[in-house]
């Protein structure tokens, strides 16, 4: 059990309270693209606030607690920039304007903080109450896993389009206008009041973020139990992303194989729920009720270890493919000389 001074919890929700309010502020008062240079900085404050974190944590608690924040803020950094792929889709399919996107973007974010406090608060409610809940967040990952290789070897793991069964409901139901009018949800064309296509986007955005939230939250509970870790890993994953936006660009297209490194860490991860809930089992029909006493336990400096190597290799590799198919195309680009008029 995590055992935290009080003033340390509450001074770290109030502190990321503080950076949330100032990033919305900020899209609030200038509600415009940031440049690189802008981006990258943001970025790589956020990245190095989590490093920091990790490591006052390491002094406050235990080097157990730190590798287990370091552990779940890499699985759910990882899912959260495959989140980015489909906020670029949905984008670029209702063609939204880019002066509007930063707005979009801390909407979707404030959401899936939201979204995965909620989440976080049933899934230690389940873990504390019922440890068989163990066995499903297992076998759903192990299931995500599988779906998620079976759709990178079918190079189908980011579709042209994003859609669902909500918001081709909610355009066929909803009034909309053809245009946007700001970040308004609600427009006046020649005197009617019709929704914007705004609407239509934030539906499209929140529909992701459940699905995204359904699977970050059961991997980081493989990880760790303890619900301020699960919390601060996942606010200090999703801290940045809307720069990071910006920042990536077409990168994220060339991440080819980010979806295969996410199966392999979050089969891993579910093998790892499986054990453990066979290492506590209580059920009547599964070994009589008594636990498994000789099932491994994974520890958490093996799973950091795997997390990392399996995001560098994946990183490594989609760059790799990626450069080489650039250097395919351009030598195919290449005009065939023209034979001269003989002579």
């Amino acid at each position: 059990m995590l055992d935290l001074p009080v003033w340390f919890e509450i001074g770290t929700f109030v502190f990321l309270t503080a950076l949330l309010a100032v990033d919305l502020l900020v899209v609030i008062r200038s509600p415009r693209e940031p440049s690189m240079r802008e981006a990258t900085l943001w970025v790589t404050f956020y990245v190095s606030l989590a490093v920091v974190f990790g490591l006052v944590l390491l002094a406050v608690s235990s080097w157990q607690a730190a590798g287990e924040f370091y552990a779940g803020w890499l699985t759910e950094y990882s899912l959260s920039v495959d989140n980015l792929f489909i906020f670029v889709i949905i984008m670029a399919q209702f063609r939204v304007p880019r002066r509007f996107q930063q707005s979009v973007l801390l909407f979707g974010i404030l959401l899936a903080v939201f979204l995965r406090g909620v989440f976080i608060l049933v899934g230690a409610v389940a873990i504390n109450r019922f440890s068989w809940v163990f066995y499903v967040f297992g076998l759903f990952l192990v299931y995500t896993a599988v779906r998620l290789a079976d759709q990178q070897m079918h190079y189908e793991e980011h579709d042209d389009e994003y859609e669902n069964a909500i918001i081709r409901q909610a355009q066929r139901l909803l009034p909309l206008s053809k245009t946007y009018d700001g970040v308004r949800l609600r427009t006046v064309v020649d005197g009617k009041k019709l929704f914007t296509p705004m609407v239509i986007v934030f539906i499209s955005i929140a529909s992701a973020d459940i699905l995204f939230a359904v699977d970050s939250i059961p991997a980081i509970f493989g990880l760790t139990q303890e619900a301020f870790i699960v919390f601060t890993a996942n606010i200090f994953a999703l801290m940045g992303l809307r720069q990071l936006y910006f920042l990536l660009g077409g990168l994220l297209e060339r991440l080819v194989y980010l979806s295969a490194g996410l199966a392999v860490i979050l089969g891993f991860i579910g093998i790892k729920l499986v054990l453990t809930a066979l290492h506590e089992n209580n059920l009547p029909f599964v070994n009589g009720g008594d636990p498994f006493e000789n099932v491994p336990e994974v520890p958490i400096w093996l799973s950091l270890t795997m997390i990392v190597a399996t995001l560098v290799v994946t990183t490594v590799l989609s760059l790799a493919k990626t450069r080489r198919d650039d250097r395919r195309a351009g030598r195919l680009a290449v005009p065939e000389r023209q034979a001269g008029p003989d002579a």
